[in-house]
């Protein structure tokens, strides 16, 4: 497919690698690399209401909540069980840094392949644990499968192996007993359960190995229609709740691909029931992480302990455009960016994995002309600084965790580039199920040792491989488990296979000259500087995909094999690092804040999103009139370039850059380009009036963030930046108060009580009005069950006055 004229950026989509494996053949397509932002509301701060079930106070909860997290209304959050009092989270005094592997409940052993068990952990260097994978089944309620002894989460057991014995005081064994057993003895390791992954977002493996195509995220978050299944999602959070108390799990990862509005995204058997229901999947995803994060939120506070949720974000152009901002971002402790498969045999052009930076020489971002388009400034986006920068914009960088693959991707009959690289290698033919009509010519056998099948029974070509055999390969050393992957005895490796770095792309290859194959690789140079990155920028840390790809050398076999190398390299570089970045904002910005909401709607869907132009919807929430004239100021992130525009004649302009060079080779200088607009002379902002600006932008950035207005000679921040250290105030009032406190300066303002009275079941969209006790309420958002008068102040439910 030829990408449209005015649309000259291409991007990948994702694809299939081992059955249960969420890595596999991305797919191919134009699109032009444009993001926008989820339609709800930003306008909604958390209050903290005691709950005398919590081991800490209201204050010092609220003292401990990380800057920007969403709180769930009306809820004490016992932050402090996992966050100290600057919103960091507490992981040990050797570990500064995240260091998030995930664990696949696949590598048994029970093949003949090499076992990846819970003992085989490097328990010392990592500090949280994502089991892979549960999914949603067609009761909309999380699961493992059925119980029973072949169940590698919850009834498997390995005798045989070495401190895989269970622990006899749980009452279920597998996986999920052996984490439980070693977190004993390791109480500084949280785990989470993953859900969804790249074969089971949409459905799910049965105990036969054999995909049932239920629907899953699809179906479970989204209707027919595209309106939100608010009933699917209840049913899933509280489902989800429940598990992790049952199996001893400290929160939620959801690997959700691709809640997105671009056609043909994720799994392509998933596109019949995807596609019809793309215009409504960005909403049906905001409300499962809402719903997620309040029923967390609620059994943490009964529980006395806070329950972490989390996602695997993807760092893809062409996904992300179609997922607006990102906006639920606000409801995460932080993200687990997946800054991996930038390149991979779905198609022809030959490049890193996982590349840090951008090289200018890209030759996928070259072809069509990426570059050279002025509108997008040089900017080159297949690297995970951009992806970075992409989040950074809505989070904080101690929220943000960068992702790293041990495992390789590569291909063959690569003509042209240096050593391979920025080559290409065209395949005659795809792989049945992929849903390609061209792609690139994928390495297989030898190089291919972790590959999936097609749906013909084949092998994939893709070129994968855990690091631990690529290691061999570049040694020359034929393993003895090849015989365990069907290959004949005496197979060895042909050619010489020469590792390769570029310093500027920060990424390793190995190139064979004689079979002219190249793997994508990571091993201690690039995973040493990446780590230094983290550090230097201040994320929160790395995330791996997967810890059993990880290699160590057994001196007795001569032969590399799964070990913690990688893993331990990023232990030691974070063990002495200095604290995380826990604050957004770069800038000082107002202590107080007015409660005028923000949201960005009404985004075109899919390819017809270029360039990308929401509207900016301002609301006041206060009873104050906001003056024309009035100055709105925001920060949006610099992974896309200092030229927004709108085109309502507001006059927006970028006021100031922290990346204006012409291009981001070696990495974007910093993290914001803050813009100025001001409301028009002749349209004031009436209390509880609204108006929308025209925005433009060129290339994807998550939620514009860091608010201002300026009026009446005073500056005020917004309350839906959910800002730490914040007093809500109403405009001109003399006296500030704590967020999430009722202003005694916000008298209601009285009326007739002619509403119909409030529902505990029913369901209430933005704008509704009820009556209760005595008083009419206004809805700023979606709600259901949330008596008025018990989310605050600026929770949901806005008080009209008494009646």
């Amino acid at each position: 497919m030829s990408p449209p004229l005015e649309d000259p950026i291409v991007l990948f989509r994702k694809r299939p690698l081992r059955p249960r494996a969420r890595r596999s053949v991305a797919l191919a397509s134009a699109g032009a690399v444009l993001a926008g932002l989820l339609t709800g509301t930003l306008s909604a701060t958390a209050s903290h209401a005691g709950n005398t079930q919590s081991t800490e106070n209201a204050e010092d909860n609220a003292a401990c909540r990380p800057d920007g997290l969403y709180a769930t209304p009306g809820v004490d959050v016992p932050y402090c069980s996992v966050y100290d009092t600057a919103g960091r989270e507490k992981m040990g005094t050797d570990h500064q840094r995240r260091v998030i592997g995930y664990f696949t409940g696949w590598r048994t052993g029970r093949d003949g392949t090499p076992a990846y068990l819970v003992p085989d952990i490097p328990w010392d260097k990592v500090t949280h644990l994502n089991y892979a994978f549960a999914h949603v089944g067609p009761d909309d309620r999380i699961s493992v499968g059925a119980d029973g002894a072949a169940n590698p989460a919850t009834g498997m057991t390995w005798p045989d192996v070495p401190g895989a014995d269970m622990d006899p005081a749980l009452p279920y064994q597998g996986h999920f007993n052996l984490l439980n057993k070693f977190k004993k003895r390791h109480p500084q390791v949280k785990t989470l359960i993953s859900v969804g992954g790249w074969a089971e977002t949409g459905g799910y493996i049965d105990e036969n190995g054999k995909r049932v195509d239920s629907g899953g995220f699809y179906k479970t978050a989204t209707n027919a229609d595209g309106s939100v299944n608010q009933a699917g999602i209840d049913t899933f959070a509280d489902s989800a709740v429940a598990f992790i108390k049952k199996y001893g799990f400290n929160g939620v990862d959801i690997d959700y691909e691709y809640p997105t509005s671009m056609k043909d995204a994720g799994h392509p058997w998933d596109w019949p029931l995807a596609n019809a229901r793309r215009g409504g999947l960005n909403k049906g995803y905001a409300a499962l992480m809402k719903t997620l994060r309040e029923k967390l939120d609620r059994a943490g506070a009964a529980d006395g302990k806070h329950y972490l949720l989390s996602v695997a974000a993807p760092s893809s152009g062409y996904l992300l455009r179609g997922m607006e901002t990102y906006q639920s971002t606000k409801y995460l402790d932080y993200v687990n960016v997946m800054s991996y498969d930038l390149h991979g045999a779905w198609n022809e052009f030959v490049g890193p994995n996982a590349a840090l930076y951008d090289d200018g020489k890209d030759a996928e971002l070259a072809k069509w002309g990426v570059y050279s388009a002025a509108q997008y400034g040089g900017t080159g986006y297949l690297n995970g600084d951009w992806a970075y920068h992409y989040f950074r914009g809505a989070l904080p960088a101690g929220r943000i965790n960068l992702g790293l693959p041990y495992y390789t991707r590569g291909w063959k009959n690569v003509t042209g580039g240096s050593d391979g690289l920025w080559g290409t290698a065209k395949a005659t033919s795809c792989p049945a199920g992929s849903g390609l009509t061209s792609c690139g010519d994928g390495a297989v056998g030898i190089d291919n040792l972790w590959h999936d099948k097609d749906d013909a029974g084949k092998e994939s070509p893709a070129g994968s491989n855990p690091m631990w055999h690529a290691k061999n390969l570049e040694k020359g050393v034929a393993g003895d488990y090849l015989g365990r992957y069907g290959f004949p005895a005496g197979t060895k490796p042909t050619g010489t296979y020469a590792r390769r770095y570029d310093a500027t792309l920060t990424a390793p290859w190995l190139w064979n000259a004689d079979k002219k194959v190249f793997l994508s690789t990571e091993d201690e140079q690039s995973v040493k500087a990446k780590a230094q990155y983290v550090v230097d920028k201040g994320l929160g840390g790395t995330m791996v995909w997967e810890l059993a790809g990880d290699f160590g050398w057994n001196a007795g076999k001569g032969q590399y094999e799964p070990g913690s190398t990688l893993t331990t390299t990023m232990y030691e570089a974070f063990k002495s690092a200095p604290a995380y970045g826990a604050k957004r904002a770069t800038t000082d910005l107002p202590g107080q804040a007015v409660d005028i909401g923000v949201s960005f709607t009404q985004f075109p869907l899919g390819d017809s999103n270029y360039p990308i132009n929401p509207k900016i919807h301002l609301t006041n929430n206060t009873r104050t009139t906001i003056p024309g004239g009035s100055e709105f100021q925001f920060d949006y992130a610099t992974s896309a370039p200092g030229n927004a525009r709108d085109q309502s004649g507001w006059g927006l302009k970028v006021v100031r850059s922290d990346h204006s060079a012409p291009n981001n080779i070696g990495g974007l200088k910093g993290d914001y380009h803050r813009v100025s607009v001001k409301l028009p002379a002749s349209q004031p902002l009436a209390p509880g009036a609204s108006a929308d600006l025209d925005f433009v932008y060129y290339l994807p950035t998550s939620t514009p963030s860091n608010w201002t207005v300026t009026f009446g000679g005073r500056t005020y921040a917004l309350t839906g930046d959910l800002a730490r250290g914040t007093s809500v105030v109403e405009p001109g009032g003399p006296t500030p108060t704590p967020t999430g406190t009722p202003s005694p300066t916000s008298t209601p303002t009285g009326g007739a009580c002619t509403a119909p009275s409030w529902d505990r079941a029913a369901s209430y969209n933005g704008g509704a009005t009820v009556s209760w006790k005595a008083h009419s309420w206004k809805a700023k958002w979606w709600t259901r069950g949330e008596e008025p008068g018990t989310t605050g102040e600026w929770g949901v439910w806005q008080d009209l006055g008494a009646c």
